[in-house]
């Protein structure tokens, strides 16, 4: 058994360290989390050259304000959600980027005690990642293959679904409309938000400038 356990772990490590290198060159063809969605699958992948600097700033800004200084974990952030949670209530995450990244690509969404053993799988994924990526690399996967609508993936399918124009020319509104609703892509509306999603969406059009100015992008550009 010993054995067994100990020859399933070096496959394991291996596997998924070779996984993460060929990521690193290669666009992940396709994740666990569009095989198992019902609505089909609409995606179409574009270098981060090709997404408007809005877009990044509005995730950053929406997302994780510390990703270009944290190293995958803003423990802060987890912080606040543990004593959130400990009230009772909606869980709430603190995720990072980083660990959406790791989540999206590499792992399943789901809930009840599979939730825990992929929140396991995910800080080795982020580990990954945060070692063998750099921060530009993150950002352009996250952006390629995070959940935007209903059957849509990445930024370009959902720029093309909601304002029927490439992702290359996004208004800070726009981007911040997109970055609003990604959090629940299935049943927040990004075109004609009304409620938190409004309010939500132009609280993060407001800090697109400033997460420019004051460089919490940067190391997304350097």
């Amino acid at each position: 058994m010993l054995r067994i356990l100990a020859k399933t772990i070096v496959w394991f490590v291996a596997i998924s360290v070779g996984l993460t290198v060929l990521y690193r060159f290669v666009p992940p063809p396709v994740t666990v989390t569009m095989v198992m969605d019902g609505n089909g699958i609409t995606k179409d992948w574009e270098p981060l050259s090709r997404i408007d600097r809005n877009m990044v700033a509005a995730v950053v800004a929406g997302e994780d304000g510390k990703f270009c200084s944290h190293s995958g974990f803003d423990t802060e952030a987890i912080e606040k959600a543990i004593e959130r949670n400990a009230r009772g209530g909606r869980l709430r995450g603190g995720s990072t980027i980083s660990q959406q990244t790791a989540k999206n690509v590499f792992l399943w969404q789901g809930e009840g005690w599979t939730r825990y053993l992929r929140k396991g799988l995910e800080v080795w994924f982020t580990f990954l990642i945060e070692n063998l990526w750099d921060k530009r690399r993150i950002m352009e996967v996250y952006l390629n293959v995070a959940e935007t609508g209903i059957g849509t993936y990445g930024v370009e399918a959902g720029s093309q679904r909601y304002f029927g124009k490439s992702a290359a020319n996004l208004t800070p509104t726009e981007a911040a409309r997109m970055a609003a609703a990604l959090p629940s892509p299935k049943t927040r509306a990004v075109k004609s938000p009304s409620g938190f999603t409004r309010r939500y969406g132009n609280t993060i059009a407001a800090r697109i400038g400033t997460v420019k100015r004051d460089g919490y992008d940067a190391c997304v550009y350097q």
